[in-house]
């Protein structure tokens, strides 16, 4: 649910009108912008990985401390640099991330920076949880991870300090590619230490190819294949019973709540979650993410509402939150207290942990089923 206060707070201030479908403007987060997306795939096929959830946020100011901090971090580059960080060593191979940069890999790793949970989730279920010495500050939960690593910030991860760190490795996110318009990481490597970026996937295919990847880039190709072939297992299992069911139930899924809704359409690895338990998108015409109206909801009448709100237990009731909206008691999922809340973490990060959230939006929709 944090990726979408900023947003929210643009909401607040007007940037995006409340119309019918108010398309997510163009930001600097998370792959790249919102609206520019590719056609829609089917699992088989690859993505050109547009973003996933919108974040708008304010570059911090250049201070006279930081500006002489950045000359010492520079003598350390070259310093770093001459000791032959940057030369090939025995045991070291190339390869080509997501983004399409060329990568030269270490022969072995010991020290990883993740700047994005979503990456740090497959990182920890790769078994390589206590090696992370740095990562952002929402995967300070992801389970696995030991020790005290640096926490780093999301949008705008300092290279300098990463740096410092002399990591063997740092997986980079998309976001922190285009958050700026620059390379918060060029510093890093230029003194050659790899940096591999891992754009958000906006399919399910694209969240096993990131697992097989980062199973590569580790030198563990065996256990990327088990852990998404264990992935794949448990979502043919709900597949097989959801494209039975010949009744398909609406549903509206709304990752951020009133009065600065945001629900998303195709070319989103949620809306194929909700295809692959039966269920229907009330909007599935829609493309990406977007901020729908309350009168686009209550025309489409879902029959069941699903919500990022109250996962935790700390934004209260979401059924009586709704139930207070103008004009949603009539709404066919409000009326029949069909309102169920999704665990926010596992929904709104790209890895194998989307599975949890899967199984609970089955069990929701279709409690008799699953």
């Amino acid at each position: 649910m944090r990726l979408f206060q900023n947003y929210r707070q643009q909401l607040r201030e007007g940037a995006a009108a409340p119309c019918g479908r108010a398309k997510v403007p163009a930001y600097p987060h998370y792959g790249g912008s919102a609206p520019v997306t590719p056609p829609q795939e089917d699992l088989s096929s690859g993505d050109q990985r547009p973003p996933g959830p919108p974040e708008v946020l304010e570059r911090p100011r250049m201070t006279i401390k930081k500006t002489g901090r950045r000359f010492c971090v520079l003598v350390l580059a070259l310093v770093l640099g001459g000791c032959g960080r940057g030369n090939r060593d025995e045991g070291q191979r190339d390869v080509l991330d997501p983004s399409g940069l060329r990568v030269a890999l270490p022969a072995s790793v010991e020290r990883i920076v993740s700047t994005a949970p979503s990456n740090t989730e497959i990182i920890a279920a790769l078994g390589f949880a206590d090696k992370i010495i740095a990562m952002d500050k929402y995967s300070a939960a992801v389970e696995g991870v030991t020790g005290e690593p640096v926490l780093i910030d999301f949008a705008y991860p300092d290279g300098e300090v990463i740096l410092g760190l002399e990591p063997d490795i740092v997986f980079a996110a998309g976001h922190n590619q285009t958050v700026s318009g620059s390379d918060p990481f060029k510093l890093v490597r230029e003194t050659g230490i790899p940096v591999v970026y891992i754009p958000t996937s906006v399919s399910i295919a694209g969240i096993y190819r990131d697992i097989l990847f980062i199973a590569e880039v580790l030198g563990v190709p065996e256990r990327g294949e088990a852990l998404a072939g264990d992935m794949r297992a448990e979502i043919d299992a709900v597949a097989k019973t959801g494209s039975a069911i010949t009744e398909k139930q609406s549903v509206y899924f709304e990752v951020s709540p009133f009065p600065y809704m945001v629900t998303f359409g195709q070319e989103t690895y949620l809306n194929e979650m909700i295809s692959v338990i039966g269920a229907v998108n009330i909007f599935a015409g829609e493309k990406s993410w977007f901020s729908p109206s309350p009168e686009a909801i209550i025309e489409r009448n879902p029959g069941v509402i699903l919500t990022l709100a109250g996962s935790d237990g700390s934004a209260g009731n979401p059924l009586e939150e709704m139930r207070s909206r103008p004009g949603f008691g009539a709404v066919k999922g409000v009326k029949n207290s069909r309102v169920y809340p999704i665990d926010a973490d596992s929904a709104s990060r790209p890895s194998h942990r989307i599975v949890f959230a899967l199984k609970q939006m089955a069990a929701a929709v279709y409690p008799e089923l699953f």
